[in-house]
């Protein structure tokens, strides 16, 4: 039996995981070029669009099932969008974890001010 590897949540572990994932999708993509581009970014709007089903499913918005997922179900379909996400990334740049950390600092400096960690 294979033991399951448990990745790390520190972030040279999260793009240690994130890495290993986009060479495992490479290798077994079924489509390449622009197509296999597109798609890869296609997946994140799949993903979202659970996340926006078991919200629903959480608050019973949907009369004829009920409530039918948990907000532990909403936690994980989030982490599903931010892995794809990730994933995508590191499919259009090699340097993902770079433009990331830019892109972040970025956005925290124009939210929090310039005085922000």
């Amino acid at each position: 039996m294979t033991e399951q590897r448990t990745p790390p949540c520190d972030p040279a572990g999260l793009w240690s995981s994130i890495e290993d994932l986009w060479t495992w999708l490479d290798a077994n993509r079924r489509h390449g070029g622009e197509t296999g581009l597109v798609l890869r970014m296609l997946k994140l709007t799949e993903e979202v669009g659970e996340v926006a089903q078991a919200v629903i499913g959480a608050t019973g918005q949907n009369p004829r099932k009920g409530t039918t997922h948990t907000w532990e179900d909403v936690q994980g379909e989030l982490c599903d969008v931010v892995i794809t996400a990730l994933v995508a990334l590191r499919t259009l740049t090699p340097d993902a974890e770079e433009v990331f950390r830019r892109h972040l600092a970025g956005v925290t400096a124009r939210s929090l001010g310039p005085q922000a960690p």
